[in-house]
């Protein structure tokens, strides 16, 4: 199906989508606005690490409980009550605009990144149950495209945007994206309450563990749960040095810093329709295959790109590390999504999300007083850990796949 047709037939899925769309493209400009102000404050990588770990520490706290909370009640309100916050909070970005310390940045991004597990672990568990198994594989590559094209879109009107307009407009543009994404999830029709919901009597706690031990009976599950914590190993330094490296080695200030992630985005994007095409006469046997390439790819590229003397160069080759991530990720969800039963899917999905960020924040915080002195040489070569570290997830998934454990669910879960 394309997705044309997918956005045409489906109602749910054309205003998801629509909210999806606005709401990315504000959360970077609030990205690129907030890293901007870090680096003004204080030159060193350690600043963009105090961000992205002030992020980080919610997700993974938060997480566990927006799981349990998605499969208990109503996953439409929670993801309204989630984008009302999040337009709220992203408002009080204003306030430290003219302040040199960094402290409210970092009040201010966890309380953003506490209010978002909510909202994209309740989309993931949402999107099967308004499409057909027929149109899980395109809605999935929907999802996570457009993901990426915002990237590439805000990343770079972000950048060039605060360069010329300053910060007050971006944290304004990220507050109205938010309700129009309130706006969109308001208008989605039918029942986001899980019919065969846990007892009530029972804890946060118990539902969560049982999460966990569902998702380790599903072999499949749990490698690509592992899987993520490889990637997110020098995923989670990535995040520090595209900043790092836009406005230090390359020295091309906020709008270097966009055009990095911009061509990032692009790379995702392209690599999204490339797993979707590969997808259509791809069996279990060859999806696996095909997983151990994309992490190796993904890896080296990332290495050639650190370093890069020649930014244009070096913008190619993220480009091309970020389209092998982004095989291997559209796949996985497709997989996840498939298999993974209602009842459980808000619990899996806020699993993973606070796998990877647990071990990303372990990386951010590596890679922060790595190069906290902010030389060029030290940020090279950390790149080139994180590089390393990533690609090494194809051999794990490897080895997983020789010795028999990823054999392929027998019963697909989606209702």
């Amino acid at each position: 199906m394309t997705f044309a047709a997918l956005l045409r037939n489906n109602r749910n899925v054309r205003y998801l989508w629509a909210g999806q769309v606005v709401s990315e493209i504000g959360d970077h400009f609030n990205n690129i606005a907030v890293l901007s102000l870090a680096l003004r404050n204080d030159g060193a990588g350690m600043a963009v690490a105090g961000i992205m770990l002030s992020r980080a520490i919610p997700a993974i706290s938060v997480g566990p409980l927006a799981g349990v909370l998605l499969d208990r009640f109503d996953r439409r309100s929670l993801m309204l009550m989630s984008d009302l916050v999040r337009a709220v909070i992203a408002l009080l970005f204003l306030l430290p605009v003219g302040s040199s310390s960094n402290a409210m940045l970092y009040v201010l991004s966890a309380l953003l990144m506490a209010a978002s597990p909510f909202f994209s672990a309740g989309r993931s568990a949402i999107l099967p149950s308004i499409v057909t198994p027929a149109e899980l594989p395109a809605v999935t590559t929907l999802t996570q495209t457009t993901m990426w094209a915002t990237t590439a879109a805000g990343a770079f009107l972000a950048g060039h945007s605060v360069d010329k307009f300053g910060y007050t407009s971006a944290f304004l543009l990220n507050a109205a994206s938010f309700l129009l994404s309130g706006f969109c999830v308001w208008m989605l029709r039918g029942s986001f309450k899980v019919r065969n919901e846990p007892s009530h009597r029972s804890s946060p706690v118990q539902d969560y563990l049982d999460g966990l031990r569902y998702m380790r009976s599903i072999p499949l599950l749990f490698a690509i749960g592992l899987v993520s914590l490889g990637w997110a190993s020098g995923g989670g330094a990535a995040q520090i040095l595209f900043s790092l490296f836009g406005e230090k080695v390359f020295q091309k200030g906020p709008a270097g810093t966009g055009d990095i992630w911009g061509a990032a985005g692009v790379g995702l994007v392209l690599g999204g329709a490339l797993a979707h095409r590969l997808s259509k006469g791809l069996g279990f046997t060859g999806y696996k295959r095909t997983i151990a390439i994309a992490y190796l790819c993904h890896g080296s590229m990332y290495v050639i790109f650190s370093q890069m003397s020649n930014y244009y160069l070096a913008i190619v080759f993220i480009l091309l590390s970020r389209a092998s991530v982004a095989v291997s990720s559209v796949m996985n969800a497709t997989q996840v999504m498939r298999h993974t039963a209602n009842e459980y899917r808000g619990r899996v999905m806020s699993t993973l999300e606070t796998l990877t960020w647990g071990m990303m924040m372990l990386s951010m915080s590596a890679a922060g007083l790595a190069t906290s002195s902010g030389d060029v040489g030290t940020i090279r070569f950390v790149g080139a850990v994180s590089g390393v570290l990533s690609g090494t997830t194809a051999f794990w998934w490897t080895w997983l796949n020789v010795r028999g454990k990823l054999p392929e669910p027998k019963v697909d879960s989606v209702p």
